[in-house]
């Protein structure tokens, strides 16, 4: 583990100490938005990349070298730990994610793998390269799906407007899911503890579809299981952030979980989140990344708007609401991490 880092503003956010300016970070930022990614993307296949741990080094330092952010995050994805289970996983072109075998019985459930932290090792490895490459230079931020969002690919069987199939289960056959959301949880706990003994010096939960819950579901079906994985990380001078689109209506519910941080969708007025929190949980957000579309003036006037708006407030992570969109102009990008940086309090 690197614990002297040249830039450790993330760390010291993520934990509500003083920053002189807001750390710089944004999700999806080792993405499809740079040119340069699609030069490795043309090569290899998805899961190739995820599963090299050398090319998942290089697009992990993509944003490191080309933008200047102040952490970096493990390019990887969310499904991997669905896939060392047992789902049969494919990524297809303009689709995105299908698992060819979705669970929907306990027969399924039952042929979910709980012992399958050796086939995640690439990750591990992947962490102790990255780490090599930056040097101590900024932090690295590991992650894993929450339970509830692989819950919902693994029953969908690919992604969904409505989490019909995932819904009707929750409701017709709660034992059910409960059943596939502890293992999917243990999986997670062991997977994450993996990353921190492997070297990342945060991790972020992402919960990405809990919008679609209602305020009682997402207790029973996504905070009971989050709340459960952060209390069993050996999180010691590591922080955990806790993401979810939806944040901006269950931050109270995600904070009784005591993550260091909460990283806040765009629909919710940032400062009136962070003082409804109790002292010592740090916010991350929120950005709305549509306006990585507009002018330049535009980009700097809403950070600006932001970061007076959150001024004499410690423990705050610049990043967007959600990740950044795959067309949004690379300049732009690059732009708004020199507007945070050139920020001061």
């Amino acid at each position: 583990m690197i614990t002297t880092l040249q830039n450790d503003l993330l760390i010291r956010a993520a934990l509500s100490q003083q920053t002189e300016r807001p750390p710089v970070w944004m999700m999806r930022q080792a993405g499809r938005f740079m040119p340069e990614y699609w030069a490795i993307k043309n090569k290899y296949s998805f899961l190739e990349m995820c599963k090299t741990p050398e090319i998942a080094a290089d697009v992990t330092m993509l944003p490191v070298d080309l933008l200047g952010i102040d952490a970096a995050i493990l390019f990887s994805d969310i499904l991997v730990t669905a896939e060392a289970m047992g789902g049969d996983l494919s990524f297809e072109q303009g689709v995105g994610p299908r698992f060819a075998n979705p669970v929907r019985s306990f027969a399924d459930a039952d042929k979910l793998a709980t012992d399958c932290l050796p086939k995640l090792e690439y990750v591990a490895d992947a962490i102790k390269v990255i780490q090599q490459r930056l040097n101590g230079s900024i932090p690295l931020i590991g992650f894993a799906g929450a339970p509830f969002t692989i819950l919902s690919y693994l029953v969908e069987g690919a992604s969904s407007k409505d989490f019909k199939l995932t819904k009707l289960m929750l409701n017709n056959e709660p034992k059910l899911a409960h059943t596939i959301l502890q293992k999917i949880a243990d999986v997670t706990v062991e997977y994450l503890n993996m990353q921190i003994a492997a070297g990342v010096n945060a991790v972020q939960l992402f919960d990405s579809w809990a919008l679609a819950l209602s305020w009682n579901d997402y207790k029973e079906f996504a905070h009971y299981y989050n709340n459960q994985i952060i209390s069993r990380l050996n999180r010691k001078d590591v922080p955990v952030i806790s993401f979810c689109k939806g944040s901006s209506v269950f931050a109270p519910i995600m904070a009784e979980a005591k993550p260091d941080v909460i990283s806040v969708d765009w629909n919710a007025d940032l400062k009136n989140i962070k003082q409804s929190l109790s002292a010592g949980i740090a916010v991350q957000g929120n950005l709305d990344p549509f306006v990585l579309y507009a002018d330049k003036k535009v980009i700097k006037d809403k950070i600006h708007q932001l970061f007076e708006r959150m001024r004499g407030e410690n423990g705050f992570i610049f990043n967007l609401g959600h990740g950044i969109m795959p067309d949004i102009p690379f300049d732009h990008v690059k732009y708004a991490i020199e507007v945070v940086k050139e920020f001061r309090y």
